[in-house]
């Protein structure tokens, strides 16, 4: 299912009580500003970070530093890193390309660390080549302190540089740019899938990067190419990723629209303009009951997990698919009992599924990391229990 803008409602004013949402959409020919609040708003890039990494690692594959089928060894300081990682041992060696996916899809911090240590002497002197890249590409308000992303407090952005880095990493490495657009990718015989649904679902979009940590909420870097024009979105601060998600839908949508009147538009009444859209937006989203339990969940997931890249509770088990209600969360039900601690954060799940004239209830429990999903499900394959990881809620 294709992802399109909201309708918006013509009310409110909440917009901006959360001081971390700042969004811009800027076109990738030619550097118009189609849409901004808050684009210069200084906040924690999150994951987004490692887009940075990869343009050096694109860089340094450029001059013949490195090449894709290259091997880079894994330090101590690289496998201690937090969630979320391949969990790399010290020692071992991945190779450039396996790199590069595994930082597009699984946002890998262990990998990002691996990367920086091979193209540097350490992770901070990397860092300091990062910040000197993006004070080059005119990212004046943004200081980059590691590779990954994970809590600093001195590694600061804004929308609007992010969106400059996409479009110089787009214009100078296009010929690397299909690896955003990986859905899935297989390490030691696991698939591994991207964490980046909008691409999934909203049409023309073919990249680029999500991210999340808590100081920051759910940021994302997208792009879209539509009737042969391509434009940048960067969404900082949104209170879950589905939240989020649906944000860059509706300003992608209305960026597309302005850019098909002409290139005559002041970024100044954008501006303003769009400040009374975002009200609207976030009134729209406070009142959605279902975005408001994922926030709950996403929070209390943040008190308890290591902080890494993405919605930390949007993974589900599937443990069946029946002809009815009853049975599908009957089997839901069982399962939970049979995880006991496992499902504290989760929720019992029964969705329908049409297909023709037959319906399909999927019996899911929600709410999950990662990790705890496929800790559940390996728990009920021990209990001889059927069980699929599913990520997205």
């Amino acid at each position: 299912m294709l992802v399109t803008g909201l309708a918006l409602p013509s009310l409110t004013q909440a917009a901006q009580r959360d001081s971390r949402y700042g969004a811009i959409v800027m076109d990738h020919d030619t550097g118009a500003v189609l849409y901004a609040v808050n684009a210069d708003r200084r906040s924690y890039p999150a994951s987004l970070t490692k887009v940075m990494t990869l343009y050096l690692l694109f860089d340094a594959l450029n001059s013949g530093k490195l090449r894709l089928d290259s091997t880079m060894r894994v330090s101590a300081h690289a496998a201690a890193q937090a969630p979320s990682k391949l969990a790399l041992a010290p020692g071992e060696r991945i190779s450039v390309e396996d790199a590069v996916l595994a930082l597009v899809t699984k946002s890998a911090n262990d990998v990002a660390v691996v990367v920086a240590e091979a193209l540097a002497d350490s992770e901070g002197d990397f860092a300091e080549l990062m910040t000197r890249k993006a004070q080059q590409l005119g990212m004046d308000d943004t200081t980059y302190r590691n590779a990954s992303g994970l809590p600093n407090p001195g590694q600061i952005s804004t929308p609007r540089d992010q969106a400059l880095l996409a479009r110089a990493l787009i214009r100078t490495h296009g010929k690397y740019y299909h690896y955003f657009s990986t859905r899935q990718f297989k390490w030691r015989g696991q698939p591994i899938s991207t964490h980046n649904r909008l691409m999934l679902r909203y049409q023309g979009a073919d990249g680029i990067k999500t991210g999340y940590i808590n100081a920051s909420g759910f940021n994302l870097m997208a792009s879209a190419k539509r009737q042969g024009r391509r434009l940048i979105g960067v969404v900082f601060g949104g209170n879950t990723a589905a939240w989020r998600d649906r944000n860059m839908a509706q300003i992608l949508d209305k960026g597309f629209a302005r850019a098909g009147k002409g290139p005559d538009i002041r970024s100044a009444s954008i501006e303003s303009d769009d400040r009374a859209d975002l009200d609207a937006l976030i009134a729209a989203a406070n009142r959605d009951s279902s975005v408001k339990q994922v926030s709950m969940r996403a929070a209390k997931s943040a008190e308890t997990e290591e902080e890494g890249d993405d919605d930390p509770s949007t993974w589900a088990i599937q443990v069946g698919a029946f002809n009815s209600y009853k049975p599908a969360h009957s089997a839901a039900s069982s399962a939970a009992k049979k995880l006991g601690g496992l499902v504290s954060t989760a929720a019992v799940d029964v969705s329908e599924l049409h297909r023709g004239k037959k319906t399909t209830y999927r019996a899911r429990l929600t709410g999950f990391t990662e990790d705890q999903a496929r800790a559940a499900c390996k728990r009920l394959g021990r209990a001889k229990q059927a069980c699929q990881v599913v990520q997205g809620s």
